[in-house]
């Protein structure tokens, strides 16, 4: 039986709760929080531990090789800014990398990752969005799950 209970901001915390439903409630934060930005291409939320992806947008396929390789790049932050990172057979230049965040461009689109404690964020932006707003709503969303722990 699942269990809810309310957050003081809000929110809704559910326990007990099938992965199809919590999968679902995923694909909404993602829909919310980023896609609907208007400036958040594809995205997606990857369980670091197992390279798996919890939730995705509509397009955006991530195979376990690719999410290791983005994993990588956090090992070693300086490596991944001087080499850059190859991602949907393009190379992306590295224009941040740190031990919690790493942005690349290629031409005028854009890759952002955002690590926390369980979870990676990845999302991509085009020619047409600002890639500003799509690295605020990203780490936004990074700040949510890391005050939930994840």
């Amino acid at each position: 039986m699942a269990e809810l209970s309310m957050d003081h901001d809000t929110h809704f915390k559910v326990r007990g709760v099938p992965d199809a439903l919590k999968m679902n409630q995923l694909q909404n934060l993602l829909h919310d929080a980023l896609i609907s930005t208007g400036h958040v291409q594809h995205c997606a939320i990857i369980r670091r531990k197992d390279c798996s992806v919890r939730a995705n947008s509509v397009g955006f396929m991530l195979y376990p090789d690719q999410i290791q390789m983005l994993l990588d790049a956090f090992k070693n932050p300086p490596q991944s800014r001087e080499e850059g990172l190859y991602f949907e057979d393009k190379q992306f230049k590295c224009v941040r990398a740190d031990k919690n965040s790493i942005y690349a461009k290629n031409d005028k689109r854009g890759l952002v990752l955002v690590r926390t404690a369980t979870l990676l964020l990845a999302a991509t932006y085009s020619d047409n969005m600002f890639p500003s707003v799509c690295v605020e709503a990203v780490e936004k969303l990074a700040d949510y799950f890391k005050e939930k722990g994840k």
